[in-house]
């Protein structure tokens, strides 16, 4: 038993930690006043460019630095379409995990079949032997510490640095933020890049970490959940942990509800995470104040300064 608690743990925390890099990066974006819904196709650009480097090169760091560039790259199309030529957010969102969809599939299939090295998990003499403890605390990849250091980087940067300040004035009130002579655009497209690169390093996580083979559309869906867990989160940092593990913990409950003989159908499975994202954010939406306090006034509002 104790060992089957363990196991769902470690389980639980592979399966959330590309949820909460993407959510991070996509909160930062947000709260620029940007809606980027192309958070999916950006995790599988960053995903089969970290798995065909990976299996090039033999090295998984520079498979997890070239899917996090994928994911800037993949992310630039989407500013430039957004903030240069004004077209419309969530239109190009989607039409950009369209492409994200059609260009992994594409270029994955000359690399089905292979595999490589799992992302190493640190061991820490002593403390990585505890029972229990040790495993789930002190034997996780470098990725797992990484996000939680990304989300509590991004609280500080957010709510104690000026330039939080300002990226969060820009999604306030982008005209007023004008006004005053910040530069909107080079801000929003600073965030929209590190949208980017966390979701192509939640993408190369999901192909170096989380699965070993290259499978087509291996996200599932974990882009769209993490647009839904900003919501969730009501735009603020610490939250997105809390529902990254929320949504970790149902992904594989439903499993190991199986494992101890209870039969659920299959096709209730893997619908499981989805209909309770759809009814989470219907829970989340009956609070309108605390949404209106918190999300960003100017989000997926186009600007164009006069002039």
């Amino acid at each position: 038993m104790h060992f089957q608690y363990t196991s769902f743990i470690l389980s639980v925390v592979i399966a959330s930690t590309p949820l909460l890099l993407a959510a991070a990066g996509e909160l930062v974006a947000e709260r620029a006043g940007v809606l980027n819904l192309g958070v999916e196709g950006m995790m599988l650009v960053g995903a089969i460019t970290a798995f065909a480097v990976a299996v090039t090169t033999g090295s998984s760091t520079l498979g997890i630095l070239a899917g996090v560039a994928a994911g800037v790259l993949t992310s630039l199309i989407f500013a430039v379409l957004t903030l240069s030529f004004l077209s419309n957010q969530v239109a190009t969102g989607l039409a950009l995990t369209i492409f994200g969809t059609g260009f992994s599939a594409l270029i994955g299939k000359a690399y089905v079949g292979m595999v490589v090295a799992r992302l190493p998990q640190i061991h820490i003499p002593g403390l990585s032997d505890i029972p229990f403890f040790g495993p789930v605390f002190f034997g996780q990849d470098i990725l797992v510490y990484l996000s939680f250091a990304l989300v509590g980087g991004i609280y500080w940067f957010l709510f104690r640095t000026h330039a939080g300040l300002v990226l969060r004035a820009v999604g306030d009130s982008h005209d007023a933020a004008h006004a005053i002579g910040f530069p909107v655009i080079r801000i929003r497209y600073l965030a929209v890049m590190f949208g980017g690169a966390m979701a192509g390093l939640a993408g190369a996580y999901m192909a170096i970490a989380y699965n070993t083979s290259w499978s087509e559309g291996m996200t599932a869906g974990r882009g769209w959940i993490a647009l839904a867990l900003v919501v969730f989160a009501t735009w603020r940092p610490f939250w997105l942990v809390v529902g990254a593990y929320l949504f970790g913990s149902i992904m594989y409950l439903s499993l190991y509800i199986q494992g101890f003989g209870v039969h659920i159908p299959s096709q209730f499975i893997s619908a499981l995470p989805y209909a309770s994202t759809v009814v989470v954010l219907v829970a989340i939406s009956r609070d309108r104040k605390r949404i209106r306090l918190n999300a960003p006034a100017s989000l997926g509002k186009t600007f164009h300064a006069a002039g």
